[in-house]
């Protein structure tokens, strides 16, 4: 909730920022979202038996990070087109009508995401290293803070966006809605695919991208190596969403590239949803993050 009410704080700076200014604030995201990855990747290097965890678990891991996450995505699209305006494989257009112009196929983000994180978590394994980066890893709250009211003064130079929200305050729902129903979906078939019980495959689907709550609580509740899974698996997606988000918005509608985000639509993967769709989008990116991340402890305490 902190990272909404500073959202807030820069959505009513923006409404004051000087519009000529957006490409710088724009480059800021951009710097920050990387430093975000960067960080993760450090705290990952870091963590004990990381690697060994990918090595043991991975496969397993995958494929609840995979299933889930496709099946989201194929709930979320049909339902977006249907309720929501939609225009199948184009970016949706904005508040005053107009299409945003999306990213290029050559656009470089998706490999400066994956070089901050591959770097991050090389410095991350070198104790030297990371015990030098520890002030930035343990501070990364405050990086995202800083992007969060940048994202904000972002959607705050968007004008009537407001109003446009209050007029279809229910279809606030209809996204989260489709991730939840798709994700838990995507554990039953994961279960049966891995020959998993069904409580504990749907509760390592249902953390949505949370893996820091999925894997502490499921550890506690099933033991650690089902832990290990929920951590990597909602790791993956987290990961995941960064490079499926380009890919979505150049072939469904804007709404579908919040699927793969679910739970961390709030937050990390904020910044290329806004850099790849609309500042509505963000908006409703938002709300779904705080429904997804509301409904993760209450479907993993139902499992047990």
């Amino acid at each position: 909730m902190v990272t909404l009410g500073i959202m807030i704080l820069g959505f009513l700076a923006g409404r004051i920022f000087p519009a000529r200014h957006k490409g710088k604030n724009e480059k800021v995201q951009l710097f920050f979202t990387l430093l975000l990855i960067f960080t993760m990747g450090v705290s990952l290097g870091q963590r004990e038996g990381f690697f060994s965890e990918l090595l043991g678990l991975g496969l397993q891991s995958f494929v609840f990070f995979l299933i889930p996450t496709l099946l989201s995505v194929a709930v979320v699209f049909p339902l977006s087109r249907h309720f929501m305006k939609g225009s199948g494989g184009q970016t949706e257009p904005d508040m005053t009508g107009e299409t945003p112009e999306a990213p290029s196929k050559g656009d470089p983000m998706v490999f400066l995401a994956l070089g901050s994180l591959i770097l991050g978590i090389l410095f991350g394994s070198r104790p030297a290293l990371a015990k030098i980066l520890s002030p930035l890893t343990l501070h990364s709250d405050w990086l995202l803070y800083l992007l969060m009211f940048s994202v904000g003064i972002s959607v705050g130079l968007h004008r009537g966006l407001l109003s446009q929200l209050r007029r279809n305050l229910l279809k606030t729902l209809i996204v989260p809605v489709g991730i939840i129903l798709g994700s838990l979906a995507g554990g039953i078939v994961c279960g049966m695919l891995l020959h998993f019980p069904l409580n504990q495959s749907v509760s390592i689907a249902g953390g949505m991208g949370w893996y820091s709550l999925a894997g502490v609580t499921i550890g506690n509740l099933a033991g650690a190596s089902l832990g290990s899974i929920a951590f990597l698996s909602n790791l993956m997606r987290e990961i995941g969403a960064f490079f499926m988000i380009p890919f979505l918005s150049r072939h469904c509608n804007a709404y579908t590239c919040i699927a793969p985000a679910a739970a961390t639509s709030e937050d990390t993967t904020l910044p290329m949803l806004i850099r790849y769709t609309n500042e509505e989008t963000v908006v409703f990116a938002v709300l779904n993050g705080i429904i997804c991340s509301a409904v993760v402890p209450v479907i993993i305490s139902f499992c047990y």
